[in-house]
């Protein structure tokens, strides 16, 4: 697994529910280590070790833990850098929701060695759609549940969201947007800012 993934889980753990919890996890696990580095790989099985004692310490399931880690790759002013990388999809939410197809070459453009799933978008009716996530990723259609919800608060879209299930191994998850400008979104500028 790519370090920055196991590292935005850490962040989240950390920033959510305090280093002391994390660092209790990952004592009681005894990988090795207590932090993940971001340009590392690791094996899938810590990972998924690392998520499964999280949920029992958290004493919430790790569905819930990956769409809240969904929500925080968007919403938490400190992790910006996703949020750019899929607002400057367009101007508005359907707009994002088109630009899905392409999110794992984007992804690749930024960082050439982290391989997301495919991601396909059908829309079946005006504002009525559904997001299948390629296999490859245990829960990534989970994460991908709360960019979803976070990017529709971003755009101040109104939409409702549902997971699905799995489908011959990929995620599936039904997106009805309601109202495209239900309310006032969030600030973006295309420049960054420095300083």
């Amino acid at each position: 697994m790519h370090g920055l993934i196991n590292t935005a889980i850490q962040s989240f753990a950390c920033q959510t529910y305090g280093c002391d919890r994390w660092d209790a996890v990952m004592n009681r696990l005894n990988l090795g280590h207590t932090r993940f580095e971001s340009m590392l790989t690791y094996d899938d099985s810590q990972t998924f070790l690392v998520l499964d004692a999280l949920s029992d310490e958290l004493d919430r399931p790790r569905e819930e833990l990956l769409e809240d880690l969904g929500t925080y790759l968007i919403a938490d002013p400190q992790v910006q850098a996703l949020r750019r990388l899929l607002r400057f999809s367009g101007l508005t939410y359907e707009d994002f929701l088109h630009s899905l197809d392409d999110l794992p070459d984007r992804t690749r453009l930024a960082v050439a060695d982290l391989h997301l799933p495919a991601l396909e978008l059908r829309e079946h009716a005006p504002g009525k759609f559904t997001l299948t996530c390629a296999p490859g990723l245990p829960g990534y259609g989970w994460v991908m549940m709360g960019i979803l919800r976070a990017m529709a608060d971003d755009y101040g879209a109104l939409a409702i969201l549902h997971y699905e299930g799995v489908q011959n191994g990929s995620d599936i998850i039904s997106i009805s947007l309601v109202e495209a400008m239900y309310a006032e979104g969030r600030d973006f500028n295309l420049g960054a800012r420095t300083g």
